[in-house]
């Protein structure tokens, strides 16, 4: 177990040097292999790979702004949350053992709909409680070649006392061969505000195509504030 976080802070720590080494290209940490690049709308684009330390079917996402690294997970094969390092607001959490109804890809491809209600502990936050659902909604884009098919979520977050931080909802996608949710639109409420976000993917990029690991996000840029740190949250997860 120590050697495993060792491995996982040593991952983390390169992603947060490596895009600073080259003005056009994500470095992957030592012994990881990417997959996919995405660029999305509102000037980001969202970097796929494994690495050989974590354990099978996790899988690693950055996502990246104008400024740089934004966000920084790892996600088990049911689509958990295990990590997720918001490098630029300045804080993580990690994902508490014990959920009351965890969340389940398998669940939601074998049924069309996937309930989940787990606890989350952030640094400097304390312990925040998730409760959501997926649903496919039989609707599917192909994007170079990748076929997504669109979910539709609700989520509701809550303190240590059962008071609502923020609810939001909206639309993603699922990728059946990377088991990975990927952002849409959604709107989140607050008990001051509401907004809209649009993270929705334009172009995916493999290993050997020009723009694969680019660091630089090219859709929206200039029209939009890529800053928006409120909104550079996992797939599947929303929060103020």
């Amino acid at each position: 177990m120590i050697r495993l976080a060792m491995i996982r802070l040593a991952c983390v720590v390169t992603l947060l040097a490596g895009p600073v080494a080259a003005l056009d290209a994500f470095s992957l940490p030592a012994g990881c292999e990417g997959i996919v690049t995405m660029q999305k709308r509102s000037c980001l684009v969202t970097h796929l790979f494994t690495c050989a330390g974590d354990p099978a079917g996790h899988l690693r996402r950055v996502d990246m702004v104008e400024e740089g690294l934004a966000f920084a997970g790892l996600t088990d094969s049911e689509t958990q949350w295990v990590e997720s390092n918001h490098t630029r607001a300045g804080y993580s959490e990690r994902l508490l053992p014990g959920a009351t109804d965890p969340a389940s890809l398998t669940e939601l491809l074998a049924t069309g709909r996937d309930t989940w209600d787990f606890e989350t502990q952030a640094d400097g936050y304390g312990i925040t409680r998730h409760v959501g659902e997926d649903v496919l909604t039989g609707r599917s884009i192909v994007i170079d070649g990748v076929t997504l098919e669109e979910t539709r979520f609700t989520a509701v977050a809550y303190d240590s006392t059962g008071t609502e931080y923020w609810r939001g909802e909206g639309l993603e996608y699922i990728n059946r061969d990377w088991r990975t949710f990927i952002s849409g639109t959604r709107t989140v409420t607050t008990p001051t505000e509401s907004y809209d976000t649009d993270f929705s993917p334009v172009a995916f990029f493999f290993p050997g195509q020009a723009g694969f690991l680019s660091s630089v996000p090219r859709h929206d840029c200039g029209v939009v504030m890529s800053g928006d740190l409120r909104s550079l949250v996992p797939a599947g997860w929303v929060a103020p």
